[in-house]
C-alpha cells in the first residue's frame, strides 16, 4: 500500500523520492523470508509541470501484494500521433463509489452571523480573548486599541535615536501637496522667475541626498549618515539662505505663531449645507482610507511585516473626528511625508510623538527659525525618500506574471507622479476592477482527459499526456458560477460539445453521450447559475446526452439540494469525482 500512494502521488504530479538511496536494511525475523529476497531494480517516475523524467534505483523488493499497474513514461512529443485521430480505448481503473453529502444544515440567523464574521473579520481579533482572565482581557484591549502598550516594553534606547532623527525631520518639513503637472506648468509659465541661485542649492543638496544614501546603502554601519542628512540639508541650508539674505532663492517667510483655534463652537447639523457636507465627508473619507491604507501597505512590503485593515481605519477616522474640533483638514497618511520618514530612519510610532512635539515646540516659539528655510530643500529631501522606493525589479515581475497587473502598476505611478494621489489610485483601481469584472464574467473552463494508470482528470492543454474518454466530455469550471457568467458557462460548454463532436466525427470516434462539469473550483453558485445548469440540461436532453456533475463543494452541494434544480441532479447525477461519474454510466468506455 505504500508503493500505492508513492504511485498515487507521482501520477498527481508531485515530487516523490525513493524512500532511501542506500541499501536496505534487513527486516527482522518476523517477515520470513522477505530480507532475503533479491534486490531488483524499480523504476520511479516523477512528473513535474508536465515534464516525466526516470531513473532506476536498487530498491528492496516489496512484498506481494497486487499493486496498480506502473505507468508507461509517455512517448516523446515528436513520436505522439496526433490527437484527432482514432486512439485506443483508455482503461479505466475500478472505482468504488461514494455518497455526495451536503454541509450540516444552518439557521439562517446562524449562517449570517458566521458570513458576516468570514467578511468584515477574517483574522478574528477576537480571539485573543478567549479563555482570559478580566485584568488579562483589560491588557489585551489597551494593546489592541494602544499598540504602544504592546511594544512599548521591548523599545530601546537605539530605536529611540532613529525615531528622533526622523521626528525631527518630518517636523522641520512643510510639504505643499501639488501634481506634477501643476508645478511643471507653473515653472514654465513663469520662467522669469527663474533663478541660479536657487537651481545651484537645489542640484547640490540633491547630489548630497542621494551620495548619502548610496553610502549607508554600502555600508550599513554607516546608517546614521543617510538618516541624518535630511535634517542636517534642512539646517545648512536655512543657515546659508540667512547669511546671503535669500537672494535669489525662494524661503518659507513669515509664518504665523500659535496654535488653531478651537473650533467645536463651530459644529452644526442643521441647516442647508448638512446634506452637501455628508456627501463630501463619505466621498473624502473613502479617499482618504485609500489612500491611507495603500501608503500604509507599500511601507509594510517593504518591511515585511502585516497591517491591519480595521485598525487604519479606525485610527483615520478617531483622528480627523478629533482634528475638526481644532479648526485642521481632513488628513489621512501621507505618501511623501511617509517616504521621507522611512528614509530618515524610521523605526516605531515615537517618531509621530517626537514630530507632534516638535512641531507644538516649534509652533509655540520657534516659527521665526524658519523664516529663511528655503523651499527647494524641501523638494530635495521629498525626491531623494521617493526615488528609493522605486522598484524597477518589482515591475518587471510584474510584467511576466501578469500584464494587467502591471498595467496597473504603471497607471498608478504615472497617475499620482503626474497627476494626484487620488486619480492614480482611482485609475489603478479601475483597472483592477476590470480585471476582476473579466475574469468574473468570462470564466476559465477547461477540457480535461485521464492520466493513464490513475483516476486523475486534468487539462488536456496542461498535460500532454492527459487523454479523451470516448463518448466522454469532461469540462472544468475553474470560477464561481454567478448571474454575470452563467450565460456564457452554457454557451462555451455547446461550443465544446460542438468541436469535439466534429473532433470525434473526423476521426471516427463515438459521438459524445455523456457531459461531465467537474465543479471542484466552483466556490459558489447562485439562483441565475443554478437557472444556467437547468436550461443547460434541457438543451442536452433534447439531444440524447446526459449531464452530470462531479466533485460539487460544499456550499454548491447545498444550494444545489435546497433548490428545484437539485431534484433533476440528485437522482443519480451527482458523484464524488469524475472518475465514479464515467464509472456509473450505462454507456462508460470499455477497456
Amino acid at each position: 500500500m505504500a508503493d500505492s500512494d508513492e504511485h498515487a502521488k507521482q501520477e498527481e504530479g508531485e515530487i516523490t523520492f525513493p524512500r532511501s538511496l542506500s541499501p536496505p536494511l534487513p527486516l527482522p525475523p518476523s517477515q520470513g523470508g522477505r530480507a532475503a529476497q533479491k534486490q531488483q531494480p524499480v523504476d520511479a517516475t516523477m512528473v513535474v509541470n508536465n515534464k516525466v523524467d526516470s531513473w532506476s534505483y536498487d530498491v528492496e523488493a516489496p512484498p506481494v501484494v497486487s499493486a496498480p499497474p506502473t505507468p508507461t513514461p509517455p512517448t516523446p512529443l515528436h513520436q505522439q500521433q496526433p490527437r484527432d485521430e482514432a486512439l485506443p480505448p483508455v482503461p479505466l481503473l475500478p472505482v468504488e463509489p461514494h455518497k455526495v453529502s451536503a454541509p450540516e444544515r444552518r439557521t439562517t440567523v446562524k449562517a449570517l452571523k458566521q458570513r458576516l464574521a468570514e467578511v468584515f473579520f477574517p483574522d478574528d481579533p477576537l480571539h485573543q480573548f478567549k479563555n482570559q482572565s478580566f485584568a488579562r482581557r483589560l491588557v489585551l484591549a489597551l494593546q489592541y486599541f494602544f499598540p504602544i502598550f504592546h511594544w512599548g516594553s521591548s523599545y530601546s534606547l537605539r530605536l529611540l535615536r532613529s525615531d528622533i532623527i526622523s521626528g525631527l525631520t518630518i517636523a522641520s518639513l512643510a510639504i505643499p501637496q501639488m501634481g506634477f503637472i501643476q508645478v511643471m506648468h507653473s515653472v514654465i509659465k513663469r520662467h522669469d522667475e527663474w533663478a541660479w541661485q536657487t537651481i545651484l542649492m537645489g542640484v547640490a543638496f540633491l547630489a548630497v541626498l542621494l551620495a548619502t544614501r548610496q553610502i549607508s546603502a554600502r555600508n550599513p554601519k554607516l546608517f546614521w549618515v543617510s538618516a541624518a542628512a535630511p535634517l542636517s540639508s534642512v539646517i545648512i541650508s536655512t543657515i546659508i539662505s540667512f547669511i546671503c539674505k535669500a537672494h535669489g532663492i525662494s524661503i518659507i517667510g513669515n509664518l504665523p505663531k500659535g496654535l488653531n483655534p478651537p473650533s467645536v463652537n463651530m459644529l452644526t447639523f442643521s441647516g442647508s449645507y448638512v446634506a452637501l457636507a455628508i456627501k463630501t465627508g463619505i466621498m473624502t473619507g473613502i479617499l482618504s482610507l485609500t489612500e491611507g491604507i495603500a501608503v500604509g501597505r507599500t511601507f509594510a512590503s517593504i518591511n515585511n511585516y502585516q497591517v491591519d485593515g480595521n485598525k487604519e481605519m479606525m485610527a483615520i477616522g478617531v483622528m480627523n473626528m478629533v482634528g475638526s474640533c481644532a479648526s485642521c483638514y481632513v488628513t489621512t497618511g501621507s505618501f511623501s511625508r511617509s517616504a521621507v520618514n522611512y528614509s530618515a530612519g524610521c523605526k516605531t510610532a515615537v517618531s509621530n510623538i517626537v514630530m507632534a512635539a516638535a512641531v507644538l515646540v516649534t509652533l509655540l516659539f520657534l516659527m521665526p527659525l524658519f523664516h529663511y528655510t528655503p523651499n527647494v530643500i524641501l523638494s530635495a529631501i521629498i525626491i531623494t525618500a521617493v526615488i528609493g522606493l522605486i522598484d524597477f525589479q518589482g515591475a518587471a515581475k510584474l510584467w511576466k506574471v501578469d500584464k494587467l497587473d502591471f498595467l496597473a502598476c504603471m497607471a498608478a505611478f504615472f497617475g499620482v507622479l503626474l497627476v494626484s494621489v487620488q486619480m492614480g489610485l482611482a485609475i489603478a483601481v479601475g483597472i483592477s476592477l476590470f480585471k476582476i469584472l473579466l475574469q468574473v464574467t468570462r470564466p476559465n473552463m477547461v477540457i480535461k482527459g485521464v492520466i493513464p494508470g490513475t483516476q486523475n482528470y486534468r487539462s488536456m492543454v496542461q498535460y500532454r499526456e492527459a487523454m479523451r474518454v470516448p463518448s466522454f466530455l469532461v469540462v472544468g469550471v475553474e470560477s464561481a458560477i454567478y448571474f454575470a457568467n452563467s450565460m456564457y458557462l452554457v454557451e462555451r460548454i455547446m461550443r465544446f460539445l460542438r468541436e469535439e463532436e466534429e473532433r470525434a466525427l473526423k476521426s471516427n470516434q463515438c459521438s459524445i453521450r455523456c457531459i461531465i462539469l467537474d465543479m471542484s473550483a466552483v466556490a459558489a453558485i447562485d439562483t441565475s447559475g443554478l437557472d444556467a445548469l437547468a436550461e443547460l440540461n434541457r438543451v442536452l436532453d433534447k439531444r440524447n446526452i446526459e449531464l452530470v456533475l462531479a466533485n460539487p463543494v460544499g456550499s454548491v452541494t447545498e444550494r444545489l439540494y435546497n433548490s428545484v434544480v437539485g431534484e433533476t441532479f440528485r437522482s443519480g447525477r451527482v458523484f464524488f469525482s469524475v472518475a465514479e461519474a464515467v464509472a456509473a454510466a450505462p454507456h462508460k468506455a470499455q477497456p
